[in-house]
């Protein structure tokens, strides 16, 4: 069953079409948000991306494009967090913003990836991850982000390029 039909059944009230939709999501939704964030925030965002999908379903007027706008809700909760938690820092309320590291990646091969990653500017990370990592196509990336193509070719390249120097820096040779 397709994901533009399980929408409309879903926004017809179907209980057993909205838990599949969630069921096939859950995983990509958290996946993407903890790519954008630390495991704990990515848990808590993750349950307030799913919140905002259940009560913005009816309103969705195109089922068909489901995914962008589910990776759109959670571009959004993403950056409002990422800004909530600015915002606290700038008024002292937080002391550090340290990130919480995955003890499971600490030990995979790919830590040093992780880590170059994690060190990007947002919209560059963001990029790559919504391209590479949840292999989404340069329209639904820009549709997502809400800007142009180009604009993600472009996103795209400088990202490329500072996590190429990022890795390099840590040793890695392209």
């Amino acid at each position: 069953m397709t994901d533009e039909l399980l929408v409309v059944r879903a926004q017809l009230g179907e209980r057993a079409a909205l838990a599949e939709l969630v069921a096939r999501w859950r995983m990509p939704v958290w996946t993407y948000v903890r790519r954008m964030l630390d495991v704990e925030r990515a848990d808590d965002v993750s349950q307030e991306v799913w919140l905002a999908v259940v009560r913005g379903l009816p309103r969705l007027r195109e089922p068909g494009r489901f995914v962008p706008w589910l990776f759109t809700i959670a571009r959004r909760s993403v950056a409002d967090r990422l800004r909530g938690e600015y915002v606290r820092e700038r008024e002292g309320l937080v002391a550090s913003d340290v990130v919480v590291g995955d003890p499971v990646e600490a030990m995979v091969d790919r830590a040093g990836l992780v880590d170059a990653l994690s060190g990007l500017p947002v919209l560059e990370r963001e990029i790559l991850v919504l391209f590479y990592l949840e292999d989404l196509p340069v329209e639904d990336c820009a549709q997502i982000c809400q800007v142009p193509v180009g604009t993600v070719k472009s996103r795209l390249n400088r990202a490329r390029r500072l996590l190429r120097e990022r890795l390099e820096e840590k040793g890695y040779r392209s």
